[in-house]
């Protein structure tokens, strides 16, 4: 489990600062461009676990690459390039301070609220008559505040996220526009996999120029749940858990193990052989998600690689 990166300090040319997130390690360079490193840490209950998984940075960063190649056509993005496979290079923006969170389904979050009686989910009603994973008539936005590393993104409403000023009330419904566009496109591509999006987030910020784009990453399986299209029906017809595509597996072991991020609650120990599944897991979730093979990247000297491959990118 060495070959993993779960650090970075890195010294990149043109570097003014470093902000290290919950899985990216972010740099702002000059001339408004920003680099961000996809690390190999594993986020889950807003808790860092200890160890890396190795290739899922390359994972999420090659998945978020090509879904913003595939959605550029109706909704911009932040990416310039990716010269190395845990890589991102783009235009540095002010992001909005909110997580654009939009469902199809009935699942995760919104379920656990819907079984506790709640019909009514960040302003939006949900109908009566659901039962878990049930697909909504047209998909609701349900957005949360972003957090700061450690904290719990938060349910807020449209309303509030307006009256409050964290987003003007022009800006907001270019991202709720943004939103829907991204989730149907999303949506088409899935179906074309075999596979259902159920639910999924998205992050903006605006250019310097004053332009909103989409940043961070897109239909990852951190970002994202999905479902095997076959058999769902069947499956909620019994009341069969449905077969999912995403990080929902650590989840569940992390529960069976007595950790859900409460305090005074300790992050179990990840033995090598796990460690060793969940990364074939993130393979799996890859060649599912983009229909394409993974090819691995060398791990020998993950920070060598990432240096020489900037400093080329640069020349």
């Amino acid at each position: 489990m060495k070959n993993t990166i779960t650090h970075t300090d890195f010294n990149f040319p043109g570097q003014k600062s470093l902000y290290r997130g919950k899985v990216r390690a972010v740099y702002t360079l000059d001339n408004n461009v920003l680099l961000m490193v996809a690390t190999d840490r594993l986020s889950a209950f807003d808790v860092v676990m200890p160890k890396g998984i190795p290739y899922k940075g390359q994972i999420l960063n090659q998945i978020a690459t090509k879904m913003m190649r595939d959605t550029e056509d109706i909704v911009p993005n932040w990416l310039i390039a990716t010269p190395d496979p845990n890589v991102a290079i783009g235009y540095a923006c002010e992001p909005f301070k909110v997580e654009m969170v939009i469902r199809g389904y009935m699942s995760g979050h919104a379920a656990r609220e819907y079984k506790t009686g709640q019909r009514m989910l960040c302003g939006v009603a949900m109908p009566e008559g659901m039962k878990e994973n049930d697909k909504f008539t047209s998909p609701i936005i349900t957005p949360a505040t972003k957090a700061e590393m450690g904290d719990h993104d938060e349910d807020i409403s449209r309303e509030a996220i307006i009256k409050k000023g964290i987003v003007a009330e022009e800006d907001y419904l270019v991202l709720e526009d943004y939103t829907r566009k991204l989730f149907q496109r999303g949506s088409e591509i899935a179906e074309s996999r075999g596979l259902i999006l159920v639910d999924t987030k998205y992050e903006f910020g605006k250019t310097k120029d004053g332009k909103i784009v989409l940043i961070d990453e897109i239909h990852t399986p951190d970002s994202s749940r999905y479902f095997y299209a076959e058999g769902y029906q069947e499956r909620q017809n019994t009341g069969e858990a449905q077969k999912q595509l995403s990080k929902e597996f650590v989840r569940q072991w992390l529960i069976q193990n007595n950790f859900q991020g409460l305090e005074g609650q300790t992050v179990p120990e990840m033995s090598d052989a796990y460690i060793t599944t969940v990364s074939e897991r993130y393979i799996e979730l890859y060649e599912n998600i983009t229909g394409e093979p993974f090819i691995k990247a060398d791990l020998e000297n993950i920070d060598k690689r990432i240096s020489e491959n900037v400093a080329a990118y640069f020349k």
